[in-house]
């Protein structure tokens, strides 16, 4: 079995702020969100994730409270902020224009 991609470098704090954008969810929901809408094909592991999320809160561009889950236990549920919301804007921009000009290079090579 082949292995899994991959995230490439810079996309884990922008699929993270997208998930965030549907929905506040806490760490192991965000994990378990990107894989399935990713069809498994995107893993996000712990010691990415959390250190990630950390970033995002120092930023401004998410905030965390705690909260039961719908398992009553008892976790740290992160929501997207204002500032965050633009942040994806900008992020998901500049991934468009990464993707285009990939592609232009991969199309008249």
């Amino acid at each position: 079995m082949a292995n899994k991609p991959e995230l490439m470098p810079g996309t884990l704090d922008m699929l993270i702020l997208k998930t965030l954008a549907r929905a506040p969810l806490h760490g192991y929901g965000i994990a378990q969100a990107i894989k399935r809408l990713s069809d498994d094909v995107l893993t996000v592991e712990e010691g990415s994730l959390y250190p990630a999320l950390q970033r995002l809160l120092l930023q401004g561009w998410a905030k965390a409270e705690w909260r039961m889950t719908e398992t009553n236990r008892r976790a740290r549920f992160y929501t997207l902020t204002p500032a965050g919301r633009k942040q994806l804007g900008v992020e998901l921009s500049e991934f468009d224009q990464m993707i285009a000009a990939i592609h232009r290079v991969l199309q008249n090579a």
